[in-house]
């Protein structure tokens, strides 16, 4: 029954329809029945003389092909071991979880024997030549390099051979192939244009077409479309063609018509939409649609019934050597098939559903694009949702289109795959295409692969090839015979979950497909059981084989459990795993997960049986534990179950057992009791065994009272009250079972109390939570805290802070809303006792809550609230003692209780501020607490200074004279004024706290005292304080630079600068002694100075900038005389420092002071004339009795700086020069140019500007080309000035009201540049007589003044910014008041245009 790959290669595409209308298909896994996908044949029409014989093959055995079949090519799917592919590994773009999805091979590629040895022989034998072309429909046919067209039907046999070799030496060789929908005609497009159109029932030539398309060029692509009389062509010149065929008495014609001429773009591919058999009376079908993409851009047109463009889409940016590719397909959409053409130009796939609308327009929806990491040449459709891409290196790719994963890849390299590049470059025509198109043709292998009924066939050079994809039962048989049975069962749940990409041959409804897969996973599953056991290692290490079914037995469980086949699992493949010892114990120890992941909850008595021995003889109790408590009691032997874990202490599973096996939750608390109830009463120490015991316990008697199941779960809700309740007996028992003669009274309590009294009182807390409404649990409950009291009060087994926890538990109950409890009232006085005990560090927080808490809820009426507050205050309880207050509205004894509790101390001022602003407080309770504030004023502006400043804004506003007199700490008045007049700066608080100038001094006294360093930013911010006392202050505390700021401040300019000068002075007076002192020291103490005279350098360095920056912001509104006595005495002062440290060794040092007087120079440069500096350095001792060499780096700086400036100066006044020509040429060209109007009409009235032929009126023209009447311009009153001037300037009416009234008279009636640039008056009517009639009169008057608007504008867009002859004059004029900011609008008023070059340092 089986067949060879060769027999079963090549189905026609009859028998496959025939196969699937025969079988049910299932209309989850297909939306449609399986259709023919738009062929990508290429086929164009060759002439070919019928009076020549068909060519026979002699001998089709003779060529050898046992060594080219299916398997003899490399293939890489998801589930191989070639999936590492480095075209596979760069697709970074990919979404794809290689671990998530196994997809096993895919695609079957098949080697065409008999056709292969069929285009060999034909090549060898009768010099054929190789082939060039394949189509494939319900035949498959093979053009040559020499003209043949080899036909083929389904078996492989050769049925025709069309064409000759003469032929084929005038038409050169078959460049496209294309056959029909019924296959009874074929297409041949020749490399030299010819097209030839032959019958498929009896090879004879029908039609040579030589006139379709322009000579000299190959024919690309040639194409049926679903009309049988209807064709399209692309030749090489990137044309389009419509071939039409009749046949009229006889005789057979071709019409042709240009679709798309490649003069607008070169097309180099065409897919017309070929409508399969089961969608013919599909509505789009009557369009007949056709696919071109040129270099640049896709189109999609309809040539029926009429020619029209329905969609164009340009590229996005790609290699200019992709290749564009297109396919059409059918595709089920939203329960609708409509059309879908995929297209893609390098890298990524594009994807656009074409739907016709009920108006009869075609619809075209741009769909998710594919994106991946190559280039791409080959598109084809293989069924609905999958596609075959082939990409430059010739790697085939399965893609699924809905999710874009790649199923596979297939590498096609030894195929030798046939390319166009020679009909591209249409080197058979001389090779006369354009550059852009041959370097696609490079790539291009468009007549080499073809698809048709799920199948593509691709082209050799020697072989042709059969891809199609693979059933659902070969892709597991694929993976079986890798022995890959893990991926195997991956892929074969995929096939049953309904996740698997590209699914073949699984029909039928969703139940019977799932039954089939069951199936064949137990076979593999079985298979795979028999493999492992046998493949295992003979003789090894036990590692090894542990690791060998450690990757086994897991998968086995995990199919087993998701098939609900447990029955398989434990009878037949745990049957065969036994065998093997490691394999048994991997086994046993994998169920533990799935057991505690709730899949595995039922087990066999076997296996049970196997997992206790094996568990137990391993050590493994805790696992063993774990999964008791997830499995069913039912299948559990409970009575060797508990005998094994009591002896083990597994407690949760004894207790488990218990629970759901009888309905017995006390006997496990009973035995749990009796081991660690002697201990516990004993007092012997506990070892971890039993600490864990006791907290199961406690936590198992919590889940008992709470209603939930231990260790998982929740209690039946018909026993949930019964069980809360026999928990509740069990604890108020008197005595126990087996009690003795010293055994205390409630023993149970007891144990719990002594083994953990808090966790034991906050099991009880949680329960009281829930029993409000229960009387009888509320009767439980009072009888528990009795006997609570009655075991612990007046115990001396039990500690003080177990005590006390009792008496927090029982606080915190009596403070609750619905309280119930009834406590003694000597109990009041325990507690309060307890919780009040000032000699208890412990807890202290929580003690005082507890106590609040009670207090708030007011239930402790019995309280005395003296004893109370003496008790509280004993403690340290200022909370309780605030609550108190508060009770009593003694709100100003609160601000004690706030500063003295530590906790809260800093929320004192939120405090005090939300008592004075909140209504409900007396003025006199307001006016307690203002006078108490005042009395902590100094330990408040301590706590925070800034929280106290807004507080006295806010509420304190009459006190503040008070408060600055009885603050005594100088330190602490200079930080709280400080933030007082910093929050006063804002124009809100200034208006709410008026303070007079003398708080700002007193605050600029108290800053020259602590923090100097912040003195000039106060004065620079604030303005409040008087000046002269301010520069007293400064002076008084010898703040110089501050005093200098407030003299300048003042006018004094020479004042401020001595000041400054003086400063300057002082630190070089201390750098010249440092540097003096360094000279006679140590090393040590050589290098200590060298560290303070760099420090002091850095500060002179600082004092000189800001001295530059003082003469800088004053000589602007100096004269000459004056700016000398600001930078003469610097600059002698700087000299001087020169002189001093001439003789001292320190070079940095010297250099530094070098440079600065360097600086002063180039600054002083800009204001002091050349001469006046020279005149002055030459008069200074330290050069003038010097040579020429010490000053030869100041004279050189100067001339340099001279020739920057003439230089300056000269290019300067050539740039004002040329500015001011090029302005006035343009003005002139543009006054002078004629004016042509835009209409004949006036703009305002609409009336011919000739209105009355008999009658003169004057017209004016403006230069944006309206034409108005001199009255409608007077009418709507455009002009300025009197009617009676001679030349009223003129504003456009038009021009004017649609730019917001630019120009009008009221906006600026002084701008000089309002009205248009040129006017000319038009004056029409008869003339005198023997003048000519209707001859106009033409008056042009052209003005530079005021009317340059509309030019005026264009002009100044030509610069795109201010001209430089405006630049300068805004430099030369800067500090003017009418021009500020025009230039640098953003730059401080001190800017200066630096004209000096950089100063030049010399040794």
């Amino acid at each position: 029954m089986s067949q060879s790959p060769d027999s079963r290669s090549l189905l026609s595409a009859s028998s496959q329809l025939n196969l699937m209308e025969v079988e049910s298909i299932d209309d989850k896994e297909f939306d449609i029945p399986q259709v023919d996908t738009p062929p990508t044949l290429e086929s164009i029409l060759s002439q070919m003389e019928e009076e020549e014989d068909p060519f026979v093959l002699e001998d089709t055995c003779l060529l050898n092909t046992d060594n080219m079949d299916a398997q003899s090519y490399d293939t890489s799917s998801l589930a191989s071991s070639d999936s590492g592919d480095p075209a596979h590994l760069k697709r970074k773009r990919r979404t794809l979880d290689q671990n998530a999805a196994v997809h096993g091979s895919v695609l079957r590629l098949s080697l065409l024997k008999g056709i292969s040895a069929q285009i060999v022989a034909a090549a060898d034998k009768v010099d054929a030549g190789l082939p060039t072309a394949i189509a494939m429909s319900g035949v498959i046919a093979v053009g040559t390099s020499h003209g043949l067209a080899l036909v083929f039907d389904t078996n492989q046999a050769l049925r025709l051979c069309l064409g000759s070799k003469t032929t084929g030496a005038e038409f050169g060789a078959v460049s496209a192939l294309s056959i029909n929908h019924d296959c009874s005609r074929v297409l041949c497009g020749f490399a030299k244009g010819q097209i030839t159109m032959w019958d498929l029932a009896n090879g004879k030539l029908l039609r040579t077409i030589t006139d379709a398309h322009p000579p000299g060029t190959a024919i690309l692509h040639v194409k049926f479309t679903d009309d049988p009389t209807l064709a399209v062509c692309n030749d090489s010149g990137g044309s389009v063609f419509e071939l039409t065929f009749r046949r009229v008495m006889g005789m057979r014609s071709c019409d042709s018509r240009c679709l798309f001429s490649g003069s607008k773009g070169e097309v180099c591919c065409i897919e017309p939409l070929r409508t399969p058999p089961d969608f013919r009376d599909h509505p789009i079908t009557c369009y007949s649609l056709l696919a071109m993409a040129s270099l640049t851009k896709i189109l999609i047109i309809g040539l029926k019934p009429s020619l029209n463009v329905w969609m164009t889409l340009p590229y996005t940016k790609s290699d200019p050597s992709s290749v564009p590719q297109l396919a059409w397909q059918f595709v089920p959409v939203q329960k609708t098939v409509n059309p879908m053409l995929a297209f893609c130009k390098g890298d990524s796939v594009h994807f656009l559903l074409v739907k016709k609308e009920e108006t009869g327009t075609i619809h075209v929806i741009k769909q998710r694009q594919l994106q991946l990491s190559c280039d791409i040449i080959s598109l084809n459709w293989i069924n609905s949702c999958s596609l075959v891409l082939l990409d430059s290196h010739e790697k085939l790719h399965v893609v699924d289109r809905p999710t874009q994963d790649v199923l596979e890849t297939l590498d096609l390299e030894q195929v030798q795959l046939v390319y166009n590049s020679r009909h591209f470059k249409s080197l058979a025509t001389g090779g006369n295409v354009s550059q852009a198109l041959a370097l696609v043709g490079e790539k291009a292998c468009y007549q080499s692969l073809s698809s048709y009924a799920g199948q593509i066939v691709c082209l050799g050079t020697k072989s042709a090839h059969i891809m199609s994809l693979r059933n659902w039962k070969e892709r597991l048989d694929c993976l079986l015979k890798q022995e890959h049975f893990t991926e195997a069962l991956s892929l074969a749940w995929s096939f049953h979950e309904g996740t698997a990409k590209a699914v073949v041959g699984l029909h039928g409804d969703s139940q019977k497909r799932k039954a089939v897969i069951s199936d064949k996973m137990v076979e593999i599953l079985l298979h795979f059981t028999e493999y492992a056991v046998k493949k295992c290692p003979e003789q090894g290490k036990l590692q090894v084989l542990e690791q060998h079914f450690q990757e086994v037995v897991p998968v086995l469980v995990d199919y087993c459990l998701l098939l609900q086949k447990a029955d398989l699992l434990f009878n037949q493949l745990y049957s065969r795993l036994v065998e093997n010892m490691v394999a048994k114990g991997v086994f046993l120890e994998s169920l533990e997960s799935y057991i505690v992941a709730n899949r595995l909850g039922h087990i066999t008595t076997p296996v049970m049986k196997d997992l206790l021995a094996h568990y137990h003889d391993n050590g493994m109790m805790d696992s063993l534990e774990r999964c008791i408590v997830h499995l069913d009691v039912t299948s559990l032997d409970i009575q060797q179950v508990v005998q094994v874990c009591w002896n083990n202490q597994l407690y949760d599973a004894v207790i488990y057992i218990f629970n759901r096996g009888m309905n017995d939750y006390i006997t496990p608390m009973e035995k749990l009791f009796s081991v660690i109830g002697p201990r516990v009463r004993e007092g012997r120490s506990l070892t971890g065994d039993d600490v864990v015991m006791g907290n199961k316990l406690l936590v198992y008697i919590s889940c008992c009272l709470a209603g939930r199941a231990y260790p998982i779960g929740d209690i039946p809700e018909d026993l949930v009250v019964q069980v809360k309740y026999q928990v509740f007996e069990f604890l108020i028992r008197l005595h126990s079972g087996d009690s003795s003669q010293k055994e205390e009274v409630f023993p149970f309590i007891h144990t719990l109390l002594h083994f953990d009294t808090r966790e034991f009182l906050n099991v009880l807390a949680m329960t009281f939570d829930d029993v409000q409404n229960d009387k009888q649990a509320l009767e439980y409950q009072q009888r528990i805290v009795d006997i609570l009291l009655q075991v612990m009060v007046d115990n001396p087994d039990f500690t003080p802070s177990q005590v006390g926890g009792l008496f927090t538990f029982l606080a915190r109950q009596l403070a609750k809303p619905n309280n119930t409890l009834f406590v003694n009232r000597n109990l009041f006085d325990q507690v309060l006792e307890f919780l009040c005990c000032p000699d208890d560090d412990s807890r202290h927080t929580e003690r005082q809550q507890v106590l609040l808490e009670l207090l708030q809820v007011g239930g402790v009426v019995q309280f005395n609230e003296e004893r109370l507050f003496m008790l509280a205050e004993k403690a340290k309880f200022y909370q309780i003692c605030e609550f108190l207050y508060e009770k009593k509205h003694l709100y100003d004894r609160i601000v004690d209780c706030y500063l003295q509790d530590p906790l809260r101390k800093a929320e004192i001022f939120s405090y005090i501020h939300n008592l004075m602003s909140m209504p409900g407080y007396s003025s006199e309770e307001k006016l307690k607490v203002k006078e108490k504030v005042l009395q902590h004023m100094q330990e408040l502006v301590s706590l925070d200074p800034g929280k106290l400043a807004d507080l006295v804004v806010w509420h304190f506003t009459e006190e503040v004279q008070t408060i600055i007199s009885e603050l005594q700490d100088d330190s602490l008045l200079f930080q709280f004024l400080r933030c007082l007049l910093k929050s006063q700066e804002g124009s809100q608080a200034t208006s709410r706290l008026p303070l007079e100038s003398e708080f700002y001094e007193l605050l600029l006294d108290l800053m020259c005292r602590f923090e100097p360093q912040e003195l000039l930013k106060f004065l620079h911010t604030s303005q409040h304080y008087r000046l002269e006392e301010a520069i007293q202050i400064t002076e008084k505390y010898h703040c110089n630079e501050a005093k200098a700021y407030l003299l300048e401040k003042k006018g004094d300019i020479p004042g401020a600068f001595a000041g400054l000068l003086q400063t300057l002075k002082d630190r070089l007076d201390v750098l010249a002694a440092e540097m003096s002192g360094s000279i006679g020291g140590g090393v040590d103490g050589r290098d200590e100075e060298e560290a303070n005279g760099e420090f002091t350098l850095t500060t002179v360095k600082s004092s000189l900038n800001q001295m530059i920056l003082f003469c800088h912001r004053n000589c602007q509104n100096l004269d000459q005389e004056q700016r000398k006595d600001l930078w003469f005495p610097l600059l002698d002062t700087m000299m001087a420092s020169q002189k001093e440290v001439m003789g001292l060794s320190d070079k940095h040092i010297s250099d530094g002071l070098k440079e600065m007087t360097l600086k002063v120079l180039n600054c002083m440069s800009s204001f002091i004339s050349l001469p006046a500096i020279i005149q002055q350095i030459l008069q200074d001792p330290v050069y003038g009795r010097g040579k020429l060499a010490e000053i030869q780096g100041l004279i050189l700086g100067m001339l340099d700086t001279f020739t920057y400036e003439q230089t300056l100066l000269e290019t300067t006044t050539n740039l004002l020069n040329h500015d001011l020509h090029w302005s006035l040429a343009h003005l002139r060209s543009a006054v002078t140019k004629g004016l042509h109007p835009r209409q004949d009409c006036c703009n305002i009235c609409l009336q011919h500007y000739k209105r009355k032929q008999d009658a003169s009126e004057e017209i004016i023209v403006f230069s944006c080309g309206h034409l108005y009447h001199l009255q409608c311009l007077q009418q709507k009153d455009c002009g300025w000035g009197a009617a009676s001037e001679p030349q009223q300037p003129w504003r456009c009416y038009k021009c004017s009201s649609s730019h917001g009234g630019r120009g009008g008279a009221c906006s600026e009636p002084n701008r000089s540049r309002s009205a248009s640039l040129a006017q000319t008056r038009f004056s029409s009517g008869h003339h005198e007589k023997g003048t000519e009639t209707h001859r106009k009169k033409v008056v042009a008057v052209a003005t530079l003044d005021v009317q340059q608007e509309l030019s005026w504008d264009h002009l100044r867009g030509l610069y795109r910014g201010p001209s430089r002859l405006s630049i300068l004059s805004e430099v030369s004029h800067g500090h003017s008041s009418e021009k500020a900011g025009f230039l640098l609008p953003a730059q401080p008023e001190s800017f200066h245009l630096k004209l000096a070059p950089p100063p030049l340092f010399e040794e």
